[in-house]
C-alpha cells in the first residue's frame, strides 16, 4: 500500500543513510523530499539514486535571488530530473513569472516535462513572535494566502503552506492548484522545530494536494510501519 500524496523529507546529510531508508520503506513510499542539508552534502547524486528506484523527487532549495539568476538556476536543476522544483514566494511576481516562463520554454527546447514549480509563502517555523520582528502588517494566514494568489497569477503549479493556511488558500485559489503541506505531525509525535502543524488527515481536510513528513517516519523505530500507518490515515479522509 502506498499514496502518492505522501512526500517523506530525506532529512540526511549522508547518502547511504539514504540508501538505508528507502530500501526499508520500499514500495511504501514513491515520493521524496531532497532538501539543502542532503543535497549540498552529496549533490546530484542523490537525485540520480532516488531516479535509478523510480521514486518521484521534490528537490526544495527554496531559490530566491534576481530573476535571471532564478530562472538560470531552475533550469539548471531541471535537467537533474526532480518532479517539484520550488522558489520564495517573497522574491516577488517578476521572479516568480520569469521563472516560470523560462522553465517553460527550456522544458519545451529540450523537449522533456516540465517540473512543477511551488512557491514557499510562510515557513512553517514562524511563530506570531517572528512573525511580529519581521515587521508584517498583514495577518500571517492572509499574508500566505497573498502569496499564494501571486503565486498562481505567475503562473505557478502552487505553494508551500503550512496545513492552517491550506483551507484558506484552496478556496483562494481553486482545486487544480498544487498545496504542498509540511509541518505534518501524527497523533504522539514530537513537535520539533515546526509551529502550525497539523495530523495527515486534517490537513487533507483543509485542501493539501501533498504532505512532506520527515522525523516521524524516517527517526521511527519501524520507519515502514510508521509510513503504512501515516498512508492508512491519509486513505481514510476518501472514505
Amino acid at each position: 500500500m502506498n499514496d502518492d500524496r505522501l512526500i517523506v523529507a530525506l532529512d540526511f546529510h549522508r547518502l547511504d543513510d539514504v540508501k538505508r531508508i528507502v530500501n526499508e520503506l520500499n514500495d511504501s513510499v514513491t515520493y521524496y523530499k531532497v532538501g539543502m542539508e542532503l543535497f549540498y552534502s552529496v549533490g546530484a547524486s542523490v537525485v540520480d539514486y532516488l531516479k535509478s528506484e523510480g521514486k518521484n523527487i521534490f528537490l526544495d532549495l527554496k531559490l530566491h535571488d534576481i530573476p535571471n539568476t532564478v530562472a538560470n538556476g531552475l533550469c539548471s536543476l531541471m535537467n537533474l530530473g526532480a518532479n517539484i522544483l520550488n522558489v520564495h514566494a517573497s522574491g516577488g511576481y517578476t521572479m516568480m513569472s520569469t521563472a516560470a516562463e523560462r522553465l517553460k520554454a527550456e522544458a519545451e527546447r529540450l523537449k522533456i516535462d516540465r517540473p512543477k514549480l511551488i512557491a514557499i509563502t510562510v515557513l512553517t517555523s514562524i511563530n506570531q513572535n517572528d512573525w511580529a520582528d519581521l515587521g508584517f502588517q498583514a495577518q500571517m494566514k492572509s499574508q500566505a494566502v497573498r502569496l499564494a494568489k501571486l503565486a498562481q497569477k505567475a503562473g505557478l503549479d502552487g505553494v508551500v503552506a503550512s496545513p492552517q493556511e491550506a483551507k484558506s488558500i484552496r478556496e483562494a485559489c481553486g482545486e487544480d492548484f498544487l498545496i504542498v503541506t509540511p509541518g505534518i505531525r501524527p497523533i504522539g509525535s514530537a513537535i520539533n522545530d515546526q509551529t502550525r502543524i497539523s495530523t495527515p488527515s486534517q490537513a487533507l481536510k483543509n485542501g493539501a494536494s501533498y504532505l512532506v513528513i520527515g522525523r516521524p517516519i524516517i527517526a521511527a523505530e519501524n520507519p515502514r510501519e510508521s509510513a503504512l500507518k501515516i498512508i492508512e490515515e491519509m486513505k481514510s479522509v476518501e472514505d
